[in-house]
């Protein structure tokens, strides 16, 4: 494995800012220090760049198997890296869903042939698969997760027993969806009374709404204490939530966690008058005041991570009436340089940005030697330019589904180079490296 010397960067990490040298060895960051003379076979003279621990996505849909007519792991791991998220873990509604553990290990092995990215999966949770949920070793899986309200792909898990079952037994962290599905049933039904199949987007985050999420999401952290589960709820999409989470306790012990994600803290529901389906998401893009407390949770440590929900689908699939188009739409490209927007907008810092992207979730979810730049860590990190302006168009999307919400959208901030596991993945406009990634493992 070649050697990387980076020369001169503005390290952002752990709630520090410094100049320094980083020489990379076999993978590892082997040296930290002002000044390193040493040989390395790549050198990278990052004077005026700013380093920062590649972020690490706890929630992508690849859609590999089955659905890889919209993505695959191959194109959105490098998609992924181009964004500088070194490392995803991936959700199993997939086709077939991943419910056993062969199901499960058939993912790994696919990653392992085709990712740019470091690795890990969900073990997906039924109404009846509880014994073979409970065969997952929480050392080299992420995570079990739980759909408290349907998505895409039919993985409801709504049987009141299964959900004790689950938060009484689960051998690990549990990530949950929660949207009640019965408020949402109620509110369609209403709204086709009133208008048969020709419901506005703009209704969206009417009927999936800021009571369906909270009453699942009350549901699941009572669940969770009631049974000490470790429990981490992914993209709080509503101000009510938030108050649900505790900032009292250390990230690190914790039982009950939550996620924030890109389109909850940059889009609103106005902007369903000109993107459309295009920002079709379950849970629902909402108000303004939903988008500003969400980012106050991110801020004040409510909520821990910051991650994509990325889940793209066809410009055809999209094109659809709303009621016929999928939610979901791809992230991972831009999640980083979005954020980076919100720090020119002084909303959040850059040491927030590493903070949330990256070591909580390292944290959160226990990764063995990875979320922050240290000796003796695997080198996962990012060197970004803060003032290269660009703006996103078809001819720069590298989604296989072709399209992004952020289309027509100028960052300010550009991903320079990207590093995934010691191997320079990503250079100067440039896949450099193909398949780089590692399996994750985790520290429990």
């Amino acid at each position: 494995m070649a050697s990387i010397l980076i020369k001169a960067a503005t390290v952002v990490n752990e709630n520090k800012q410094f100049v320094a040298d980083i020489l990379i060895k076999d993978g590892l960051i082997e040296k930290i220090a002002p000044q390193i003379d040493a040989q390395a076979a790549t050198v990278i003279n990052a004077e005026g760049l700013y380093l920062l621990p590649g972020a690490i996505d706890d929630q992508v849909h690849f859609r590999e198997p089955g659905l890889t007519h919209k993505a695959n792991i191959y194109t959105e791991s490098r998609a992924a890296v181009t964004g500088g998220i070194t490392s995803f873990m991936e959700m199993p509604n997939t086709v077939p869903n991943t419910l056993t553990q062969e199901l499960l290990e058939d993912k790994y092995q696919i990653a392992a042939q085709t990712s740019l990215a470091n690795y890990s999966f969900f073990m997906g949770a039924s109404n009846n698969n509880l014994d073979e949920v409970l065969k997952t070793d929480g050392k080299n899986v992420c995570g079990i997760k739980v759909f408290m309200g349907s998505s895409t792909g039919n993985m409801l898990v709504d049987n009141p027993v299964t959900l004790e079952h689950l938060f009484a037994q689960a051998p690990m962290l549990i990530a949950t969806h929660c949207e009640d599905e019965a408020t949402i049933k109620h509110n369609l039904a209403h709204y086709r009374e009133l208008m048969g199949d020709d419901i506005p987007v703009r209704l969206h985050p009417v009927i999936r709404s800021e009571e369906a999420c909270y009453l699942s999401s009350s549901m699941a952290v009572a669940l969770a204490k009631k049974h000490n589960t470790r429990l981490h709820i992914l993209h709080i999409s509503t101000e009510k939530e938030t108050h649900l989470f505790d900032n009292s306790t250390p990230l690190k012990d914790k039982r009950i966690t939550a996620e924030a994600c890109i389109h909850h803290l940059w889009f609103s529901d106005k902007d369903y008058e000109t993107k459309g389906n295009f920002i079709k998401w379950n849970p629902a893009v909402k108000t303004e005041h939903d988008r500003d407390g969400i980012l106050q949770a991110v801020l004040d440590g409510r909520i821990d991570v910051i991650a994509t929900d990325h889940a793209p689908h066809t410009i055809e699939e999209k094109s659809q009436p709303y009621l016929q188009a999928p939610s979901g739409g791809p992230l991972v490209q831009h999640a980083l340089v979005a954020m980076l927007e919100l720090y020119h907008h002084q909303k959040i810092t850059l040491e927030q940005i590493a903070e949330k992207m990256a070591h909580n979730v390292a944290i959160c979810f226990q990764i063995e030697k990875r979320g922050f730049i240290r000796e003796g860590y695997f080198a996962d990190m990012v060197l970004v330019d803060l003032n290269q302006p660009w703006q996103v168009n078809k001819n720069n999307i590298l989604y296989k589904c072709g399209w992004s919400p952020f289309e027509g959208a100028t960052f300010r901030s550009s991903v320079k180079h990207t590093i995934v596991s010691g191997n320079l993945a990503w250079s100067e406009g440039k896949f450099i490296s193909d398949v780089s990634g590692k399996r994750m493992s985790f520290e429990r």
